[in-house]
């Protein structure tokens, strides 16, 4: 059976928070035509909950960029899983590449965030997973997935209809405008799809996990991806802060 499609926005930290919800306000007009498959927006910590009343009754659900692993504690800084429901999440992104590559997370501490988020219900957790340039010179690319894979995943225990969503970030193409070849996306998606038949077994694998892409999508190239076999969604940053540009990819995506 087909899986919905999903479509994520990563606005990262490029927004001031009037123009967070500024832009909120133009996605939710723009994409309200949308009715198949998911929208999610990932904005600033600041803003979740202003965005979350804005969207309100809309397609378009809320994800945080990043979470910690204790409920809570003495943790200057950080925000727990309970707090990102309380302000209205369904999403939360764990692992993505610019934390490892500028905050040092290693899969010890993804695998600790991914567990926390389980623990919680309603919350989706997003993995990004993704090999950097010289990984990718040295063909190393398969290794380093299934690594990431075994490192993140290995023993957590999955629960009835709980849902991981792996974002496959080839760590060169962000940011580049230079998106990976369709057919080389459609491969690293296969070898993700196998690693989680190997590491949970068919039905967990093809129930309970999802597989998107994201590095430099946008209105141009997303119809390139739009049907290929494995690949679910995809994970936007640069074409989502404008509601054209992201409109153009949701639309290429969730038909």
């Amino acid at each position: 059976m087909r899986k919905d499609k999903i479509v994520i926005a990563n606005w990262k930290m490029k927004l001031t928070l009037a123009e967070t919800l500024n832009l909120a306000k133009n996605m939710k007009a723009k994409l309200s035509e949308l009715k198949k498959g998911t929208i999610v927006i990932c904005p600033n910590f600041i803003s979740l909950a202003d965005v979350n009343k804005i969207l309100k009754g809309s397609n378009i659900r809320v994800g945080a960029q990043n979470v910690f692993w204790e409920e809570k504690g003495a943790y200057t800084g950080e925000i727990s899983p309970d707090l990102l429901v309380e302000a209205g999440c369904d999403y939360v992104i764990v692992g993505h590449s610019e934390r490892r590559k500028y905050l040092l997370e290693n899969y010890e501490i993804i695998h600790q965030k991914l567990k926390a988020v389980l623990n919680i219900d309603g919350l989706t957790p997003i993995v990004c997973i993704g090999e950097n340039t010289d990984e990718r010179k040295t063909d190393r690319r398969d290794f380093v997935l299934v690594d990431q894979l075994h490192q993140a995943l290995g023993g957590i225990d999955i629960v009835g209809d709980q849902q991981i969503i792996i974002a496959y970030e080839p760590i060169w193409a962000i940011g580049s405008g230079i998106a990976i070849e369709p057919s080389e996306a459609e491969y690293a998606h296969k070898i993700i799809k196998l690693t989680l038949k190997d590491i949970f077994g068919l039905q967990i694998a093809s129930n309970n996990f999802s597989i998107i892409y994201g590095g430099s999508i946008d209105g141009n190239n997303v119809k390139s991806f739009a049907d290929i076999e494995n690949i679910d969604g995809l994970l936007v940053g640069g074409a989502s802060i404008d509601a054209n540009e992201f409109y153009k990819v949701a639309k290429a995506i969730l038909k």
